[in-house]
């Protein structure tokens, strides 16, 4: 394990190779699981600050929930997350061609908004967990991302690298500057 500025690093960060591939998982990371994404809790302001801008992005389905339920609810943890429908699919998913889209990313895609979406999205299949007053930078293992396992070692893309932009937008470049020393150190 790393520690960066007080930030815990899992040893599986460098180990492991990783690049999306949508056409073979189809976004079964948006769709499959226990809860929502989670969510930080002033990503909660600006979801409902740009609902209005995502609604025209999201499936009938969708915007009921979040009609009935609004942006967020809590896992069993009592933390924030997305709301899903039917206990399923996250409210934000919109399908395309059989592949799930994120409906907040579609509408930044678009200009209509400046918020990617949330940082856990951005992130995964790097997970955040509180660890007393810091936090810890773990891989979740996952068969739904076998395909992109694959592609990241046939491609040869570290899952650091991969992950560049959201581990900046979270911890800032410094950081990850010196995330990438460390693992080049090792």
């Amino acid at each position: 394990m790393l520690i960066i500025d007080n930030i815990l690093v899992s040893d599986a960060i460098k180990g492991t190779y990783f690049s999306c591939n949508l056409q073979a998982c189809k976004g079964e990371c948006c769709v499959a699981g226990d809860a929502g994404a989670p969510l930080e809790e002033e990503e909660i302001s600006i979801l409902e600050d740009v609902l209005d801008e995502v609604k025209p992005y999201m499936s009938p389905e969708g915007k009921e929930v979040v009609d009935w339920s609004g942006v967020f609810e809590y896992d069993t943890e009592g933390e924030y997350v997305t709301p899903l429908v039917k206990d399923e699919e996250c409210a934000f998913v919109y399908v395309k061609d059989g592949i799930s889209f994120c409906a907040i990313e579609q509408a930044y895609l678009e200009g209509k908004i400046k918020f990617r979406k949330p940082v856990s999205c951005h992130l995964y299949p790097i997970r955040i967990k509180k660890v007393g007053d810091t936090e810890a930078v773990n891989y979740d293992t996952w068969s739904v991302c076998a395909p992109a396992l694959i592609k990241g070692k046939t491609v040869g893309i570290p899952l650091y690298q991969y992950l560049k932009d959201p581990l900046i937008r979270k911890y800032g470049s410094k950081w990850y500057a010196k995330l990438v020393a460390a693992l080049k150190e090792e």
